[in-house]
């Protein structure tokens, strides 16, 4: 049975230790967590062993979960991958493109696998969405948040807007032709409020939106194709599916049936609607055993230090404009 220890014990450090605690094919061996406090609270409620250093848990694990500040990120994976440990890290995968760039090369050295924790691929509503997302060619996405000075040591496009760059680039299969962002500081020091458009050489274009300053929370992606308009709630885990049917010549429709005249002496279309089934399951509880299933089966993690990589580089090019829309106004 394969071995994982957990770097980090604040909030979501326990969570995912409560999780690892349920998953039946891995042998929680402890944490580590350089507060004091968060240490003799885990110890105490969680019942579990708290090592003396990073080096000690990397040395006694099979897989390393690093759920610490993203600073931190980037050391101790480097640390792990010397010594050919499995790893999961939190997103954003590290502070830098050039940080990320080089776990790859380690990764590929180690022959480990890597997966990054980009939670809502692993979300319920996304997951029964994903099968019908097959052409999207413009997507609108709002991330909204209220307050809260964690994850402030990052701007919001790492805390909130790469979790939708993400779940972007996993349905659009084209490159990034351009990118153009805004964004405001208003209680932190970077900023808050951010409004994203990327547009791709398919000719897909994706509007994206992030705020953790908000009143109410909010994770919505609507994503138009041919024929077809798709809601995603990440938040309320529910999707709604909009589908439109050419109607052939002298076919008989149903009497309550939406019919669109599109014009032009074109034959009318039928509205479909449709609420896809959604899941049960914790997002976070699949994505640690997912890393677990592509290490038992030598297979590529669902999230890989790749798709890790490609996340925070355009995040990185989206505050690249940011800096450049501020410097210009």
């Amino acid at each position: 049975m394969l071995k994982i220890g957990v770097i980090g014990a604040g909030h979501l450090g326990k969570i995912h230790l409560n999780l690892l605690r349920d998953i039946s094919n891995v042998e929680l061996i402890g944490f580590y967590d350089t507060n004091e406090g968060n240490t003799a609270e885990v110890s105490k409620d969680m019942g579990l062993s708290a090592f003396d250093s990073v080096d000690d848990l990397i040395e006694a694990s099979d897989i390393v979960d690093i759920v610490t500040p993203t600073l931190s990120h980037y050391e101790i994976a480097v640390s792990a991958l010397k010594k050919s440990k499995h790893l999961f890290i939190e997103k954003p995968m590290t502070n830098s493109v050039a940080e990320a760039k080089e776990l790859i090369e380690l990764t590929e050295e180690a022959g480990v696998k890597v997966q990054v924790g980009h939670v809502e691929r692993f979300n319920p509503a996304f997951l029964a969405a994903a099968e019908y997302c097959s052409d999207p060619m413009f997507i609108e996405t709002h991330r909204l948040a209220q307050f809260n000075p964690r994850g402030t040591d990052v701007p919001v496009v790492l805390d909130l807007m790469i979790h939708d760059i993400d779940i972007v680039l996993s349905v659009v299969k084209s490159n990034i032709k351009r990118i153009s962002a805004s964004g405001v500081a208003v209680v932190s020091d970077s900023p808050d409020i951010a409004n994203a458009r990327i547009e791709f050489d398919n000719g897909c274009v994706a509007n994206l939106t992030a705020s953790r300053i908000s009143l109410k929370n909010m994770r919505k992606t609507r994503l138009f194709q041919r024929d077809a308009y798709i809601t995603i709630d990440f938040l309320e885990k529910e999707v709604e599916l909009i589908k439109l049917r050419s109607i052939e010549k002298d076919e008989e429709t149903d009497p309550l049936a939406v019919i669109i005249d599109v014009g032009n002496g074109a034959q009318p279309k039928q509205l479909y609607f449709d609420t896809p089934a959604v899941g049960d399951g914790n997002a976070i509880k699949m994505e640690l055993e997912s890393l677990l299933e592509s290490i038992e089966n030598d297979s590529i993690p669902r999230v890989s230090v790749q798709d890790g990589y490609e996340a925070l580089s355009v995040a990185q090019q989206v505050l690249d404009q940011m800096r450049l829309t501020e410097s210009i106004s």
